[in-house]
């Protein structure tokens, strides 16, 4: 799963039993040598599907990390890109990637928790790849509020979401596995580190979005595969922020 250039056992180790900030940090010189970062098909196919929602002038990425969702904003976005993270270390990483002077439009970085996004109704367009595993279900509500409340009437906030695996298939017992082995990781350590694959289904998402006021719609991203079955395997998320209150107040 990973190049020579990516982390060792050991370093996943520490970064395992660390908080999800402070493993972060750790990860973040060798993140892109990791499985873990958004391929580029999928950066690419969101590209292609965002631009025809279009056009935009500025965008946020949500949970940036090393900077691949703000690569994508810069095609899509005229004006100015802003990516916020709450580790330090991934921050870093990704001004390396982008520095002063690039080509594209303005980049700007912000270190800020997700849950409580500093940010006025500026946004035309927020994005996230990746991160959602971050947030317990409890805290998912709150999290799409602050994206509604950065973005303008009208803005759009998309994210692309796979379909989850067959029941009793390789992958599905994998991350069944993971989150399994994870939630005995946070009941018997401190500090936490927060990161479950089957905990953002669908039907809640779409639940939670709708109650912090967006209205959605499901685009499928068929270049990236199709289930037997013949349904996509990703859609893109599309949620448009109404001009009223959270909660449809």
């Amino acid at each position: 799963m990973f190049t020579k250039q990516g982390p060792t056992v050991r370093e996943l180790a520490v970064q395992a039993l660390s908080s999800t900030e402070r493993g972060y940090d750790l990860l973040a010189p060798k993140f892109d040598e990791t499985p873990y970062r958004t391929p580029d098909r999928v950066l690419d196919a969101v590209t292609r599907a965002v631009r025809e929602l279009g056009p935009f002038d500025t965008g946020l990425d949500v949970c940036c990390g090393t900077g691949a969702g703000v690569g994508v904003l810069r095609q899509l976005c005229r004006e100015r890109a802003v990516g916020v993270d709450f580790s330090a270390g991934m921050l870093a990483e990704a001004r390396g990637a982008f520095p002063p002077g690039s080509e594209g439009s303005a980049v700007h970085w912000v270190r800020a928790d997700a849950r409580s996004l500093p940010f006025a109704p500026a946004f035309d367009l927020a994005l996230s790849f990746g991160a959602f595993g971050h947030f317990l279900p409890a805290e998912r509500f709150g999290l799409f509020a602050e994206v509604y409340g950065s973005l303008r009437p009208g803005g759009q906030f998309v994210f692309p979401l796979g379909a989850p695996p067959p029941v009793g298939s390789r992958a599905y017992w994998s991350l069944f596995g993971f989150d399994a082995a994870m939630r005995v990781r946070n009941a018997l350590w401190r500090p936490r580190f927060v990161m479950y694959y089957r905990t953002f289904r669908l039907g809640d998402v779409l639940e939670d979005l709708t109650q912090a006021g967006f209205v959605v719609r499901l685009l499928p991203l068929t270049e990236l595969g199709l289930r037997p079955d013949g349904s996509p395997r990703a859609r893109l998320v599309v949620a448009t922020r109404e001009d009223r209150g959270v909660g449809g107040s």
